[in-house]
């Protein structure tokens, strides 16, 4: 029998063995070959985190709070989020593929599965299965088109998993001049040197103060500017101070790391009237985020972006539709490169102990690849 990986309760991942279903007139069945999961929103329900009990309501437009029961909720549950394979079988009115033809989609990690013609697209000629993996981060990295990075522009990405090494990359495309990439893992920080990163900061490192740092490298410390005019009072009593180090910053950050700290170094690196551009899904409480400081002051402009809230703001020209093929298209080209993303790679055998592995070790990973025999 085939055997698919899944959660059997909070942090447990086990490799259980599953029947397969008769085959529908416009179903596929398909043999994996490669496959991934997403480390970001995957593993908060994985966890069984707060955020996994509080689903959005597309009816409200709101978080409404399950019932707390003092048990897990929604265990077992398929772990994974793409996968590659080959087409073994089709139903008598499936029309889209031939046996044999590799195809990919969102799929969880399992040696076959069994879905309707649509749910799965042809491998493009020439696309590797650690590229075809990579289409998730990199559409989900296009959504950082909402921050509106421009010809020249200074951005720091904060968090360097498999969507921040894509966004690395976007920002490069879009024509920033410095890339400054941020993250406590050293084989994180080495991938984004790699994928154009101009520097890579450690925000843990001894003194860190990582958004005062990224200020430092944007342009020359206020003590050797000319000195500050003196404070105009105006109508009123209030007083105008025209600032000479109002530059100072990066004009875009892009927050991935999902860590309340992260954004604060993010909202705290942006120059006055920058943009910081949040990818995140945060799983839990706010906790070292200060909003009394930098936020407060600098009149910052935070900007939710997401691929899969829709529509789009720039719709109805920009669809997700289009966002999937302009990643797609350029993963193909390689002008988006899935370069020392994929690690580490391991057999389907062992994906039970790597998957742990992910939660419980993160900085022996990227993005996790499983290949099947």
């Amino acid at each position: 029998m085939p055997r698919e990986l899944i959660a059997i309760g909070p942090r447990t991942p086990v490799l259980r063995e599953y029947d397969e279903p008769e085959l529908g007139a416009r179903q596929i069945r398909i043999r994996t070959e490669f496959a991934s999961p997403k480390h970001g929103t995957e593993l908060v329900a994985y966890r069984d985190e707060p955020a996994a009990r509080r689903p959005y309501d597309p009816v409200w437009g709101a978080v409404i709070p399950r019932p707390e029961t003092g048990e897990p909720q929604g265990f077992p549950r398929p772990l994974g989020n793409m996968a590659v394979g080959v087409v073994t079988e089709a139903g008598p009115e499936a029309t889209r593929f031939r046996v044999g033809d590799r195809v990919f989609g969102h799929f969880p990690i399992r040696e076959t599965h069994t879905v309707d013609e649509l749910a799965a697209d042809l491998l493009p000629e020439g696309l590797s299965s650690e590229a075809a993996v990579c289409l998730d981060p990199a559409v989900m990295a296009l959504a950082m088109r909402d921050a509106r990075i421009g010809l020249g522009d200074r951005v720091a990405v904060f968090g360097m998993g498999a969507i921040g090494l894509m966004a690395v990359q976007l920002a490069r495309l879009a024509g920033a001049d410095q890339v400054i990439a941020v993250d406590p893992i050293s084989v994180r920080r080495q991938a984004a040197l790699a994928l154009g990163a101009d520097r890579a900061l450690d925000p843990l490192a001894d003194g860190a103060d990582v958004g005062l740092a990224i200020r430092r490298l944007t342009g020359p410390a206020p003590e050797a500017l000319p000195e500050q005019a003196e404070d105009e009072r105006v109508l009123g009593g209030y007083q105008e101070r025209p600032s000479q180090v109002g530059q100072l910053g990066v004009d875009v950050a892009v927050e991935v790391a999902g860590s309340s700290q992260a954004l604060h170094h993010a909202i705290r690196a942006t120059r006055f009237g920058g943009t910081v551009c949040i990818l995140s899904f945060y799983g839990g409480d706010a906790a070292g985020l200060r909003l009394g400081d930098e936020f407060h002051i600098n009149r910052l402009q935070l900007v939710s972006a997401r691929a899969q809230s829709l529509p789009l703001r720039d719709s109805p020209g920009w669809t997700l539709r289009r966002l999937v093929e302009v990643a797609l298209g350029w993963l193909a080209a390689g002008r988006l490169r899935p370069d020392g993303i994929v690690t580490p790679i391991v057999p389907f055998a062992e994906s039970a102990d790597a998957y742990r592995a992910i939660d419980e070790h993160p900085e022996e990973s990227i993005k996790l690849g499983i290949r099947f025999p």
